[in-house]
């Protein structure tokens, strides 16, 4: 059963810092592209950033990049998204998900797209606020 898992979200401090992991259970990471996006009250999903599955290749949104670094250890099945220097407006319930690619793209679009994701996770809450 092909399963995703988030955790490490919580309240923090404008400019302080987390990073939030992504578990993957039930199948071969190693073949898996990743996602990071979030929703917030009121709004639509958006794209956060995207990894391809050998690690070498990551995108971006605008809003995060310099910010936000995406990273993956196939060996544990789990990716990261370390967010630093965190703003009020990236309050959100972030999520991870999963798409079979394999290689050394994201899949095309992403992380503005998330057409090409099949599976998710249940996401976690950031909450930026002082």
């Amino acid at each position: 059963q092909v399963r995703l898992v988030e955790s490490g979200g919580g309240l923090v401090q404008p400019g302080g810092s987390l990073r939030l992991s992504c578990v993957i259970s039930g199948f071969t990471l190693d073949y898996y592209a990743i996602g990071w996006f979030r929703q917030a009250p009121g709004k639509e999903r958006e794209g956060v950033s995207c990894i391809s599955s050998s690690g070498g290749s990551s995108n971006y949104a605008d809003s995060v990049k310099g910010r936000f670094t995406i990273s993956r250890d196939n060996a544990k099945n789990t990716v990261y998204l370390q967010m630093n220097s965190l703003k009020p407006e990236d309050t959100a319930v972030y999520y991870c998900a999963a798409v079979f690619l394999v290689g050394n793209h994201p899949p095309p679009g992403c992380p503005y797209s998330d057409y090409a994701f099949s599976s998710w996770g249940q996401g976690t809450q950031v909450t930026v606020s002082s």
